[in-house]
C-alpha cells in the first residue's frame, strides 16, 4: 500500500527503542529517568475535587461552539490575566491538535515554519503531518542557547510562514529573555510573520534568571500577529484531560473566525472536560506547587549525588520538568544511552533526541518519585564513572 511521503520513511525502530522494547518483553527492571508523565510519578492528586470536576450536568448536553465553551474561554483568560478576554481564546483538544489547526490557518502544503533548535522533536513531525517543512534554526552556544536572529532571518524565505518558540524551551528549561521577545516582535514584524510562542512550561519558574521573561503576556503589546499557546497537560497536570488553547494577541485577533471555521470541522474539544476546565484550573496552582517542590528536590538530591563526579555538570534548570547533563566529549550521546541502558538499566535521553548539535549532552526528567530518582541517577552516575 503506498502511503503518504508526509509519514517517516521508516517505522523501524533505532536501537535504543529495540533495547527498551526488549527489556519490557523480558519484564526485565529498569530505571525511567526519561518519565514525564506527571499521573504515574505518585502525585497526590486532589481526586475527589478532579472527579466533581467532571460530573458537571453541562456535559450532558450536546451545545458545540467552534470556538469552544465560553465559560471555558473565561476561565482560561482569567487564569492568564494580564486583561486577557474570553473572545482571544480558541479551545483546542490538546497543545498539538493547535500547532494542527495553526499551521492549516497560516500556510499551505510545501511552505515551511521555523523553529530554533534544540527543542523538542514533535514540532517537525506536526509540521509535515500539515505538509509543511519543519526548518531548524540552531541557536547561538555558550554555557547556554541564545536565539540567533540573523540565522532566524537568513532562513526566511518567500514559503516562511510563521516562526515558533518554545519558552520555556523542552529540554534546556531557558525562557525568552526580555531582550530576545523584542527582537522576536521586531523581526516578525519586519517579515510580515506570525509567531507561534509555546508556553506550556511557563507556570514551572525553578532556576529563572533575572532576564527572563515569564510569559510574553509580561512583554509589549505586540504588533505583529502572535498565537500564544498552552493547556491542561502541563498547567495542572492533567495530560489525560486533552484541553489546549489558542490565546490570539495583538493582529492574530483577525484570525479568530477563520480559525473557528478550521475548528468546526473537527470539534474536537471534550464536553466534560470543557464544563470541568473552570474548576480545573482553579485547583491548578496547588498542583504547580506540588510539582515544583518535586522537581526542586530532585535537583537537590541530583546536585549533591554530582559532587563526587566533577567530570560531569548539569544546567541550569530556567523552568519546566527537564535538566541537561553535561558529559566529556568523549562518547557519542546516543551510544551512551544505549550502553547506559544495555549495562546499567538506566533510560536517558541523547541530547540528539532534541537536535542539540553539540555531543555531551543527556536529558533526564525531573518528575520521577524522589527515592526512585535518587537510585536511577545513582545508578546512572555509576555508568558514566
Amino acid at each position: 500500500m503506498l502511503l503518504s511521503n508526509r509519514l517517516p520513511d521508516s517505522f523501524d525502530p533505532n536501537p535504543l527503542a529495540l533495547l527498551l522494547d526488549q527489556l519490557k518483553r523480558d519484564s526485565a527492571p529498569f530505571f525511567d529517568l526519561t518519565l514525564s508523565n506527571p499521573t504515574v510519578c505518585g502525585f497526590d492528586y486532589p481526586e475527589a475535587e478532579i472527579l466533581g470536576a467532571l460530573g458537571d450536568h453541562g456535559a450532558l448536553r450536546y451545545d458545540p461552539d467552534p470556538k469552544g465553551s465560553a465559560k471555558a474561554r473565561a476561565a482560561v483568560a482569567e487564569m492568564h490575566g494580564h486583561g486577557l478576554r474570553a473572545e482571544q481564546i480558541q479551545l483546542t483538544s490538546s497543545t498539538s491538535e493547535a500547532y494542527s489547526l495553526l499551521f492549516k490557518l497560516l500556510a499551505t502544503p510545501l511552505d515551511c515554519v521555523i523553529a530554533p533548535s534544540p527543542s523538542y522533536p514533535l514540532l517537525e513531525w506536526l509540521a509535515r503531518l500539515e505538509g509543511l517543512e519543519c526548518v531548524k534554526v540552531p541557536a547561538n552556544w555558550h554555557e547556554g542557547w541564545s536565539l540567533d536572529f540573523d540565522a532566524i532571518e537568513a532562513a526566511c524565505g518567500p514559503r516562511t510562514k510563521a516562526i515558533l518558540v518554545v519558552s520555556p524551551n523542552n529540554p534546556t528549561g531557558q525562557y525568552l529573555t526580555r531582550a530576545e521577545w523584542s527582537g522576536l516582535l521586531e523581526l516578525a514584524a519586519k517579515k510580515g510573520l506570525p509567531l507561534i510562542i509555546d508556553e506550556v512550561f511557563a507556570p514551572y519558574p525553578i532556576e529563572r534568571q533575572a532576564e527572563a521573561l515569564g510569559t510574553i503576556l509580561d512583554g509589549p503589546e505586540p504588533e505583529a500577529p502572535v498565537f500564544l499557546l498552552s493547556g491542561l497537560s502541563k498547567v495542572a497536570l492533567l495530560p489525560q484531560m486533552k484541553l489546549g488553547w489558542i490565546a490570539m494577541l495583538g493582529p492574530a485577533m483577525e484570525a479568530s473566525e477563520p480559525l473557528a471555521f478550521i475548528a468546526d470541522q473537527y470539534l474536537s474539544v471534550s464536553a466534560a472536560t470543557a464544563c470541568a476546565a473552570p474548576r480545573l484550573l482553579a485547583i491548578a496552582p496547588g498542583l504547580q506547587k506540588m510539582a515544583i517542590e518535586r522537581v526542586k528536590g530532585n535537583i537537590a538530591t541530583l546536585d549533591t549525588l554530582l559532587k563526587g563526579h566533577t567530570h560531569l555538570g548539569r544546567r541550569p534548570v530556567h523552568g519546566g520538568w527537564s535538566a541537561l547533563l553535561r558529559l566529556p566529549d568523549i562518547e557519542d550521546d546516543e551510544a551512551c544511552a544505549l550502553r547506559l541502558l544495555s549495562d546499567h538499566r538506566v533510560l536517558v535521553y541523547p541530547g540528539r533526541f532534541f537536535d542539540i548539535q553539540k555531543n555531551g549532552f543527556l536529558a533526564i526528567s525531573l518528575l520521577p518519585e524522589p527515592g526512585t530518582f535518587k537510585a536511577a541517577v545513582g545508578a546512572l552516575l555509576e555508568g558514566l564513572s
